[in-house]
């Protein structure tokens, strides 16, 4: 997804279409403030952000999805996107939507 960026006050803003701010609000609602405004800044990969929020490691994330840690060292990184399955998995392991990390 990409949204334009403005700045108010000298704080960056997303213009999101009202419809995908809702969707994205009723699956961050659990999150903290702090925690939504990282994932919202998109500067770091969200299952990167969220793991060190759930205070997850590499090999903790993967032995809880069954995934191997150098896929998600691969994910967060970039370098790979990811399956479907392995997001899925990822996803439940962080209690989170697919929505959130993908």
């Amino acid at each position: 997804m990409a949204y334009d960026i403005i700045h108010i006050s000298g704080k960056p803003h997303f213009l999101v279409p009202v419809h995908e701010f809702t969707e994205l609000q009723s699956h961050a609602n659990d999150l903290p403030d702090d925690v939504r405004e990282e994932l919202a800044l998109g500067q770091k990969h969200p299952i990167k952000v969220l793991r060190k929020y759930r205070g997850m490691t590499q090999g903790d994330l993967a032995e809880a999805s069954g995934i191997s840690r150098p896929y998600i060292t691969e994910i967060e990184t970039g370098r790979k996107d990811g399956s479907i399955r392995a997001l899925k998995a990822i996803a439940d392991a962080l209690n989170v939507s697919l929505e959130a990390i993908a």
